[in-house]
């Protein structure tokens, strides 16, 4: 069985909307982000949404000196990421792992 779409669906753009709702949702939460550039890895606290970025305030990445900073981070160079919600498991500090 096949089925057919109709030419005008943006998956891209309801996947974009999908991504900034739940990070719209997340927003006071903690999160762990994974991007494919560098500095590639982000732990800290969403503070806003501007348009289709995440304002993150930034715990814990890769280089110490990129630490305690706001990044603006665009939701489509977004690879892999968490939000820790109430009640749902959280983000291991790094330095538990020693």
């Amino acid at each position: 069985m096949t089925f057919s779409l109709p030419n005008s669906v943006d998956f891209a753009g309801i996947h974009n909307a999908a991504l900034i709702d739940h990070f719209a949702a997340g927003i006071g939460q903690k999160a762990f982000i994974l991007t494919p550039s560098y500095p590639f890895m982000f732990i800290g606290q969403i503070v806003s949404l501007i348009d289709n970025h995440v304002e993150l305030l930034v715990e814990t990445t890769h280089f110490a000196q990129l630490e305690n900073r706001t990044w603006i981070i665009n939701v489509q160079n977004i690879e892999v990421f968490y939000i820790e919600f109430p009640g749902e498991p959280c983000i291991p500090e790094l330095n538990d792992m020693v």
